[in-house]
């Protein structure tokens, strides 16, 4: 499939701040699932700096914004082709050790309640079948609802109010999948459509749960499947602060508006 994004992230600073720093995982990754044809990253007033590939194969880029400046606007233009792999990451070059991935964060530690969902699944570490489970699990247990949760919100908190975005899923699969000794990771990119033809007017998240027999393998409970031709992937993390795509600081007193208007859309082969 050939996906174009058009990507358009805007700061707005109440005070002038005197500068920025950002550094962005919006490069998408190369692997045999998908090939960028082009792509661009433009940054208002915006310094490139240094960027690097990390351990996890990610690509990392450094950007500076002197001030003073009110707005800042982040656009990612770009076209990809992407094949179907029905979920299993080949071609992707990392050194990062898949054990790196059973350690929680705050985000995903497992409290009672996940430990017990974790424990239903009879999960092995190296069980496809117990892997689909587990998603399934937790596609079931949180019900797909926008604006119930925040940015902040734990996995634990997720499952306790039953109710949370691709976020809160992804970061309880994770839970329930180092708690049943399964490597798993964030993954954030974009996604075309859900399942009955909706678009995506956001960005998307998904997990990864390392399985010997196939290395990493994607499981996106918000939509009940295997990413396929129509996700893009960017990045990964131990939750979604670690794999955000833009990370910032901004020096200076005020407070940060931010708008985000996103369009994924197929184009003609």
């Amino acid at each position: 499939m050939l996906l174009t994004v058009d990507h358009v992230t805007t700061y707005r600073y109440s005070q002038p701040v005197r500068g920025v720093v950002q550094t962005h995982r919006l490069q998408p990754t190369a692997f045999d699932g998908q090939t960028v044809l082009d792509w661009q990253i433009t940054v208002t007033d915006g310094i490139k700096g240094g960027h690097f590939r990390d351990g996890a194969g990610d690509h990392v880029q450094a950007w500076t914004i002197q001030g003073p400046v009110s707005e800042i606007t982040v656009t990612v233009q770009g076209r990809v082709q992407t094949t179907d792999l029905v979920g299993v990451l080949r071609g992707h070059r990392e050194r990062t050790p898949p054990q790196c991935y059973l350690q929680s964060t705050h985000a995903t530690d497992a409290d009672m309640a996940l430990a017990d969902l974790a424990a239903s699944a009879n999960a092995g570490a190296g069980d496809l079948a117990a892997a689909h489970r587990l998603s399934a699990l937790i596609a079931d247990t949180i019900a797909y609802t926008p604006g119930a949760t925040h940015a902040a919100t734990t996995a634990a908190e997720a499952l306790a109010l039953g109710q949370g975005v691709c976020q809160d899923q992804t970061h309880a699969l994770l839970a329930i999948a180092r708690r049943a000794g399964i490597p798993a990771r964030y993954i954030s990119g974009y996604l075309h459509a859900t399942e009955d033809g909706t678009l995506h007017e956001a960005a998307h998240a998904w997990a990864e749960l390392h399985l010997p027999d196939l290395g990493w393998v994607g499981f996106d409970p918000a939509n009940r499947c295997c990413p396929d031709d129509r996700y893009i992937r960017l990045g990964s993390g131990l939750d979604a602060m670690d794999a955000a795509p833009i990370k910032g600081i901004a020096r200076g007193p005020g407070t940060e508006q931010l708008d985000v208007h996103l369009a994924v859309q197929q184009s003609g082969q």
